[in-house]
């Protein structure tokens, strides 16, 4: 194991990298002169390029040592942090942020290929564990953490923490990690291809908008905080957030084993983050405790919801496990992108972050529409089964 300790902490700088914007937009947008909606698109540019650079880049991976393509991306993830850092205008921002994310979607499949060839059998699910784990503190640790720093160092010291990071865990991937080849990411094509699956399409479909609504909104923390109470201290609910994903990451896994029906527990997680994230507004009105408990539920519904998808894709695909799983994770971050591009437009035609928080409700309904039908198909179709048998 202690081959592939320092790829955690890779992970670890491309989540806190990929949302610490949500924490501080208003720095960012009094620095550019430029509006919070148009801020916010630094995460969709980061997401989306996360979501979409591996399985387009894939054949062309083939062809490099694992390693060399490990550091490579790692070195463009380091790079593209200090042009963020020294960006002059909103263009060079928002290419510094895409250039990020390519960097880091490179680097996580390649990473966790590593990780699993780098150990015995009996250990490689600790491993890759470490690893989602890196990436999942980054985001629910980092960003409140990446906030608490802005007041001291500014949101550009922010960025030069994530650079600090990034190269400890580059340093310990050139001198830990072994020359190794693992296979490359699965490809775009073949990842639309198991699209063809009914099952699968309409399993990634609700993943693709269990992101847009929780990812989509978390990138508008701030303004929604802010414009609802009038409180600038977004520090608390971005902990009490980050504090319920990682009880829902520790937790989901023993509900998984316990229950035996992934699908039926997301109904229930997808019911609770919807409920959650519709309260916000009201609760915000409270200047109690209670404020923070839809922060904490919405936070643990929305890292909760992962696990029982990759669980459903497996037993729908066994033989291409790699591939579906890969899926899930692209339409996760495609989520966000589309989730964040789709708010700023909401916020520039000039609604409410009122309106989206209920919009993002909405469409957290829609996710639980779709997985009810997927309940009764499933259990439509084991009917069936009973009877011809």
């Amino acid at each position: 194991m202690k081959n592939i300790l320092f790829l955690p902490i890779a992970m670890f700088a491309f989540g806190m990298d990929a949302y610490v914007v949500a924490g501080i937009i208003p720095e960012i947008s009094t620095s550019f002169q430029i509006t919070e909606a148009e801020t916010a698109q630094m995460v969709t540019a980061f997401t989306l390029c996360y979501a979409l650079s591996a399985p387009i880049l894939a054949t062309l991976l083939a062809s490099f040592p694992t390693k060399k393509a490990l550091v490579l991306s790692m070195l463009m993830f380091i790079a593209a942090n200090l042009v963020t850092i020294f960006s002059t205008h909103l263009t060079m921002l928002l290419a510094s942020r895409a250039l990020a994310g390519i960097g880091a979607g490179i680097f996580s499949p390649l990473a966790a290929a590593s990780a699993a060839s780098l150990v015995p059998a009996d250990k490689k699910g600790r491993a890759l564990g470490l690893l989602l784990g890196g990436m999942s503190a980054g985001t629910v640790v980092g960003v409140p953490a990446g906030l608490a720093l802005a007041t001291w160092l500014g949101w550009q010291g922010v960025f030069a923490v994530v650079i600090g990071i990034a190269i400890i865990g580059l340093i310990g991937l050139v001198l830990g990690v072994p020359q190794i080849c693992v296979a490359p990411p699965p490809s775009l094509k073949a990842r639309v291809a198991l699209l063809a699956s009914r099952s699968v399409s309409m399993t990634i479909t609700v993943t693709f908008l269990t992101a847009v609504a929780s990812l989509g909104l978390y990138s508008y923390l701030a303004p929604v905080i802010t414009g609802i109470t009038q409180q600038t201290n977004l520090t608390p609910y971005l902990w009490v957030w980050g504090l319920g994903g990682m009880v829902g990451s520790f937790t989901i896994g023993h509900l998984i084993d316990w229950v035996k029906h992934p699908r039926a527990i997301l109904l229930g997680i997808l019911t609770l983050m919807s409920v959650a994230i519709l309260s916000i507004p009201s609760s915000l009105a409270l200047s109690s405790i209670i404020a923070f408990v839809p922060f904490f539920l919405w936070g643990a519904a929305g890292w909760s919801s992962l696990a029982p998808q990759q669980h459903t894709l497996i037993s729908l695909q066994p033989e291409q496990s790699a591939a579906v799983v890969a899926l899930n994770s692209s339409s996760n971050y495609l989520g966000g992108a589309v989730g964040t591009l789709l708010g700023g437009l909401w916020l520039g035609h000039g609604l409410s972050v009122t309106q989206l928080v209920y919009a993002a409700a909405a469409v957290g309904g829609v996710a639980i529409a779709i997985q009810i039908g997927i309940l009764r198909h499933n259990t439509h179709s084991v009917i069936k089964e009973c009877k011809s048998a």
